[in-house]
């Protein structure tokens, strides 16, 4: 389904094509809101940034733990509707509320630019939390692909600052700029992205080698350290070019003595949070995921 949906990509296609198609193929697999959920597009201001989120929330007022998610797509396509499926199961499952970040995407709007969004946003979560019904005590973020590299960025840049982040939920996540590893000859040609397509995202989103090859805010696993980092839930699929960097990554975030809740994603396939409504595999890992977050804040 998914390569048939791309099939129609013209050969010198634009990002703007690419964004045109995956808001088509979310739009024919959206379902409606559950009963009891809702979506609020806000405006998260803070300091002079401005960035569209989308809230989903389930309508009690009752102040629910906050989990900020960062939509994947290779920082050059998606939405926070391309991806609602995962806000939506998140809210259904665990009750917190979700703010989903329309960031920035490249190449017309390049590193720094979703960083900073992203930034930007997290700070307005919990200046606004009363006016939300959030709880400030219960704030973790995540995301997917692309977005799991902002969500274990955001980690970074919040771990001494006073706006606590509880946990990171990581799926199949892009988290180093070397296209060396042994993954990425092994799943060299996908399936759902390839080498060749990885090494064009990072040069759609960040341009210059040598600013690739040294900034942590690109590549989180190059981290000078990352010790006191939250909780961390890394999903891997053994079918992924970046399987090896997410493993990487794990190994390194529990050395660093942060606990890790790893799911080897045996036989799944980057991007397979879409896939949800037709694989019981999918399901479990999602499950897992969503029990993980319910448990950051049980008493």
């Amino acid at each position: 389904m998914w390569r048939k949906a791309w099939s129609v990509l013209p050969p010198n296609a634009t990002a703007q094509d690419r964004r045109d198609i995956i808001d088509r193929i979310s739009a024919e697999q959206r379902k409606p809101l559950p009963p009891g959920i809702e979506a609020r597009i806000m405006v998260a201001r803070h300091g002079l940034r401005t960035v569209r989120v989308v809230v989903f929330r389930r309508t009690q007022n009752d102040p629910a733990p906050c989990h900020i998610y960062m939509h994947g797509g290779g920082f050059v396509q998606g939405s926070p509707e391309t991806h609602d499926e995962i806000a939506v199961g998140i809210v259904a499952r665990t009750g917190q509320t979700v703010v989903s970040i329309d960031y920035s995407l490249a190449p017309e709007r390049p590193f720094p630019a979703a960083v900073l969004d992203c930034e930007a946003a997290i700070y307005w979560v919990f200046e606004t939390a009363d006016d939300l019904g959030i709880r400030r005590d219960a704030v973790s973020v995540g995301g997917d692909s692309a977005g799991a590299n902002l969500a274990a960025v955001m980690a970074l840049v919040f771990r001494d600052r006073p706006q606590k982040l509880k946990g990171q939920l990581l799926f199949y996540p892009v988290v180093d700029t070397d296209t060396g590893r042994p993954s990425y000859s092994r799943n060299a040609n996908g399936p759902i992205i390839t080498t060749e397509g990885v090494r064009q995202t990072w040069a759609a989103y960040c341009g210059s080698d040598d600013l690739r090859d040294k900034s942590a805010l690109i590549a989180p696993l190059r981290a000078a350290n990352h010790r006191r980092l939250p909780p961390a839930f890394v999903a891997v699929a053994e079918n992924d070019p970046l399987v090896d960097e997410g493993l990487a990554y794990a190994e390194l975030l529990e050395r660093s003595g942060v606990p890790v809740a790893l799911r080897t994603g045996e036989g799944l396939i980057h991007g397979y949070l879409r896939a949800m409504q037709y694989s019981q595999a999918v399901r479990r890992e999602f499950e897992a995921a969503c029990n993980w977050l319910s448990q950051l804040y049980a008493v």
